[in-house]
Formats: C-alpha cells, structure tokens, sequence
C-alpha cells in the first residue's frame, strides 16, 4: 500500500473511536457502514425505535466531514421530495430543477418500509446508476453517495415491505440489537453528564477523515485479491442457499458479488492485500440476509433467513 492508503486506513478505523463518542457499543454496525462506503454500496439497517440507528448516521457523517440529509418516509410522501421536482420560477419565467434531499452523500431514509411502492422505487435510478433522471436530463450525484435506509423489525402495520429487487441493492443489511446493561448504563452516564445528541460537536467529535482518505482506500480496496478458492468459497455458499426446501428465494449472483465485494474491504480494514474464507464468513450474513425470501411454511415454522445462512456456513466446506 502508498503512503496515501495506509494513511486512509488508519483514518477509517479510527473512525471507530470517533462515533464511539456519540454512540456507545455499535462497533460493528460502524464496521459495517464503512466498509459499505468503501465499496460504493448502500445499507439497510433494521432495529427497534430507540436504539440511535439515526444517531449512528450523524456521528458517521460528521466523522467523516461528510453532507448527511435525513428523509422521514411517510405514506404521503411523494418521489419528488425526495428527487426534486421542476418548478416554476415567477421571477424569471422559466422552470428550473429544484434537487431533493437525495443529492447528498449520506441520505439517510428514515422508515423506509412506511413509504407506498412508488415512494421506494424512485431511489432505485439514484441507488444502481447513481443519478437522477427528470424532464429528460440526467444529473449526477455526489462522487460519495451512499444511503442508508432503516426499518423497524417490529411493527408492520402501514407498512411496505421492500421488494426483493430493491432489497438486492443493497450491499448490507444491519441489524442494531438493544445495548448490553453496561453499554445502556454508559448510555444513561453520558446524558446524566449533559451529552446532547443534537449537539455533536459539544460531545467532542471531529471530522477523522474525508472524501480524499475514502478515494484513497477504495483505490487501495480494488487492489485487493481474492484467489480461485475464495471466489468458489462464495459462489459455493451462495449456490447452497437456493438448494434449501425452506427457501422460495436464494442469493443471486449480484448477492454473490456483493459478498465479495465486501469481503474483500473487510480484508483490507485487517490490513491485508488479499481475502481469505474467514472474511467471506465473517461479511457473509449482512451481506446475504436479505437476500433469502423463505417458505411462508417456513417462517410459521420459525425459520429465519440468519438460521439458514448458519445452516450453509457450517455445511459448505471450507477451503484451506
């Protein structure tokens, strides 16, 4: 690696440490954010209300110096909020574009699943071609793009659950569980010492790195290689998930890419130029997990898609 990529990885890990000033014991979900970054993808993450899946974002954005736009998806919500939408302009007597909240790099679309079909849809040109197409123009997006879109696993009533080719494109899936007692007891002692979520930089978190650290590793992450047995160790375990009688929907090969994708940041987080089966196991259920649909028989019957990638990881061998 130059001196330019080491310098970026020490920045992205210690980015670890940064967030952790705002949020307490979600090193993996930061993890799994930046690697996401790194390989150009988007994020779902899921967990209860109350658990700073919102927090997690600003830290994440102010730590990297980065512009972060928060969208409440609501049943009324239409594809031009969050596009933008060609206005009239009395003053000059013309319509020009006004860009929506999804020209940013860090959207976060907050209840995504609360937002009617043709809500979701409009994000999947910005998603896959990152761009926006209105009255016949198409107009970029920010070279650092990324959204990061949370559902409640909990409450389903008025809700849209996302298709499955819209799921597809995100990289990973996250979930955020409910802190331990001592990570919620830190939780409490930082706001009983007057810690103020709306109020970063009073918590003390500083900008780590930026757009250049990020260009850097990902050019560093694309030089990363994976060997003949790493690529059949993920073609293998993704192969092995449309072959399960519990499984209506297995992981396509976009899913199979995207594993790798990510398991080949994950090796360069580690310091390492070349991926190994472990970082494959390692990234393979955020990245897999909402790939899997299952058998409604199959989910009456307790069955969940973490269950089944468990069931593959520990029956496909693992090459040495």
């Amino acid at each position: 690696m130059t001196t330019d990529q080491l310098s970026a990885r020490d920045a992205l890990i210690a980015l670890r440490a940064e967030v952790g000033k705002a949020v307490v014991g979600n090193d993996a979900a930061v993890t799994g954010l930046i690697i996401a970054l790194l390989c150009r993808g988007h994020v779902l993450v899921e967990g209860v209300p109350g658990v700073a899946k919102t927090l997690l974002v600003r830290a994440l954005a102010a730590a990297l110096d980065l512009e972060t736009t928060r969208v409440q998806f609501t049943p009324d919500l239409m594809p031009g909020d969050v596009t933008g939408s060609t206005v009239y302009d009395a003053h000059s007597g013309e319509f020009t574009f006004r860009p929506g909240p999804v020209f940013t790099n860090l959207l976060l679309a907050d209840e995504i699943n609360r937002t009617p079909p043709k809500t979701q849809s409009a994000l999947l040109e910005a998603m896959e071609e990152r761009q926006v197409s209105a009255d016949g123009t198409s107009r970029a997006l920010p070279e650092v793009f990324a959204v990061i879109a949370t559902q409640n696993p909990v409450e389903y009533e008025g809700t849209y659950p996302l298709p499955e080719a819209q799921l597809d494109r995100f990289l990973l899936k996250l979930t955020v569980p409910a802190p331990s007692r001592e990570d919620e007891i830190g939780v409490l002692t930082r706001h009983a010492s007057g810690f103020d979520p709306r109020d970063l930089a009073a918590a003390g978190l500083r900008p780590v790195a930026g757009a250049a650290q990020l260009a850097a590793a990902r050019a560093a992450v694309a030089g990363v290689t994976a060997g003949p047995e790493v690529i059949g160790y993920v073609v293998d375990l993704c192969r092995a998930t449309r072959e399960l009688p519990s499984v209506r929907l297995g992981v396509s090969p976009r899913g199979a890419t995207a594993l790798l994708a990510a398991s080949r940041a994950w090796a360069w987080l580690a310091g390492r130029g070349y991926a190994t089966p472990d970082d494959v196991k390692a990234l393979a259920r955020p990245a897999l997990r909402h790939r899997i649909g299952l058998r409604p028989e199959a989910e009456l019957e307790g069955v969940t898609a973490d269950g089944v990638l468990d069931r593959v990881l520990a029956s496909v061998a693992v090459p040495r």
